[in-house]
């Protein structure tokens, strides 16, 4: 057998390195060709790692948890050895197809496109998977806290589907004796959300413990603080002669000194490591900051008539709705057209500014990860129809976590209708290295005049954050008052044509 080990590969622009979330292989295990090995958290996405190798996996290099550098091994293959290699031993069974795949090569390790030469796309498997099909842990980090080892040997086979432990109530902490000997192998927990994970580790919760409240048994996030509480309100009850089951918790910063024995019942602080994507955005945030001197103006604007145009777009077209989002997004779209100046970035390395050719939308997206801005490629190439529909697609693709890297980077404006958390205004922060963001508030009713008498209208407050090294405040006000004529005045978007 020949071993290859295979490095964490390039994961995208400026992703230098990942966090393993899940193992989907365990030592021991037959590999094949561009099977997904194990599902990693980057800063931007949470995506399927798979292996360009087949064979036998010999080891697997980091824990659940743990943070790797792009370059470093990932997870080490066992090849068989080519007939009339050696002494003539004889292939064993089941060595040959995979040998067959690897003689068929494989290319290019990119997240999200395979490690193949072409053919269809692998399905990407479900991570509510059962939980006899997932991989077992692997060995904890030196210097991690494990009081029951979650582990399987290398030789031994996976246990039966009727030989599971049961699962205990919901978010229920698992007493047991210290000496305890060696038990069943703990069934891993379905846990959806890296969030879930990072928090269960915080508090010292073992997900093993738990049975989720969610479709199909997935924890929530309920779920882990309903299981810390209970921790913490056994050990102010003084059980500390029952010690409780722990998971492998990474170590952590050093917190606050204990409390004094007066202040015993005040809870402790909340420690939140600054990794993956929340680690990205202060990052960007931080450096935006640092780099851009931008200027945020802002109008209010009559979007009375805008709601009455989708409206009436709509029952023309039910079978194909516009949201008011794409309608905004057309309306950027023209003053871009208008504007120029605005879509583009600073290399200040080259001491220039770079109109970017075409208009790549960025859409700022709230997830259960944190803020995502994916990208829509030549976003002005697309009709207003098909500007809805990926947009909707696009949107659910981010908060469901399915976007590769590659849409997230590479905008060249961004779209931010901050209006959704029922807030009028803003002054946010540019999506570094872009020029410019345009800001949507809610739509609500205000007192307007309309042909000098007072009514009651749909109103709106539009705000653009700007890179004045770009442009002056001339062409941003330009370009805002566009997008404010256009939103009282739809009819304006035919003629700008």
């Amino acid at each position: 057998m020949t071993e290859r080990v295979f490095l964490l590969p390039d994961l995208g622009e400026g992703l230098a390195e990942a966090e393993i979330v899940q193992w989907r292989v365990a030592v021991g295990d037959i590999v094949t060709v561009d099977q997904t090995v194990v599902e990693v958290e980057t800063a931007k996405a949470v995506v399927d790692v798979p292996c360009p190798y087949a064979g036998r996996v010999v080891a697997l290099h980091g824990t659940e948890g743990e943070v790797r550098p792009v370059g470093q091994p990932l997870i080490t293959v066992a090849e068989p050895v080519a007939d009339g290699a050696g002494s003539g031993a004889t292939e064993p069974a089941g060595h040959a197809v995979y040998r067959e795949e690897e003689r068929a090569g494989s290319g290019n390790v990119l997240i999200g496109y395979g490690t193949g030469h072409g053919g269809s796309r692998r399905r990407r498997r479900s991570r509510l998977a059962p939980a006899g099909h997932a991989p077992g842990a692997s060995v904890p980090a030196a210097g991690a806290t494990q009081a029951v080892p979650v582990s399987r040997p290398a030789a031994s086979p996976a246990p039966a589907p009727d030989s599971a432990p049961a699962l205990p109530s919901p978010a229920s902490v698992v007493p047991g004796p210290a000496s305890a000997g060696p038990g069943p192998v703990a069934v891993p927990a379905l846990v959806i959300s890296p969030i879930v994970r990072r928090l269960a580790r915080e508090h010292g919760v073992d997900l093993t413990t738990l049975r989720g409240s969610g479709p199909g048994g997935v924890v929530r996030r309920a779920d882990v603080e309903a299981a810390a509480g209970a921790l913490a309100d056994a050990a102010r009850a003084g059980t500390a002669g029952v010690p409780v089951r722990l998971a492998v918790v990474p170590d952590l910063p050093a917190g606050p000194p204990a409390q004094p024995a007066g202040h015993a019942g005040l809870a402790p602080d909340v420690v939140i490591p600054l990794t993956g994507i929340r680690k990205a955005i202060a990052d960007k945030l931080s450096r935006s900051r640092r780099e851009i001197p931008e200027v945020t103006i802002w109008v209010d604007a009559d979007a009375t008539a805008l709601l009455e145009t989708r409206a009436a777009i709509n029952a023309a077209r039910p079978d194909r709705p516009v949201s008011i989002l794409a309608l905004l997004a057309r309306i950027c779209l023209s003053g871009l057209r208008r504007y120029p100046q605005l879509n583009a970035r600073v290399d200040t390395e080259g001491q220039r500014i770079i109109q970017s050719a075409g208009v790549h939308l960025g859409i700022a997206a709230q997830t259960d990860r944190g803020l995502v801005v994916p990208v829509l490629r030549d976003a002005d190439r697309l009709t207003t129809a098909e500007l809805a529909v990926e947009l909707a697609a696009t949107t659910a693709a981010a908060r469901a976590g399915d976007l590769p890297p590659a849409r997230l980077t590479g905008g060249s404006f961004t779209l931010n209708n901050y209006g959704v958390f029922g807030v009028d205004g803003s002054t946010p922060i540019i999506n570094h290295p872009e020029a410019a963001l345009l800001g949507v508030g809610r739509i609500v009713d205000k007192p307007w005049v309309v042909d000098g008498q007072l009514a009651v209208r749909k109103v709106t407050q539009l705000s653009l954050t700007f890179d004045h090294r770009v442009c002056d405040g001339g062409v941003a006000g330009g370009f805002l008052r566009h997008v404010a004529d256009c939103v009282e005045q739809p009819a304006l978007l035919i003629a700008a044509v």
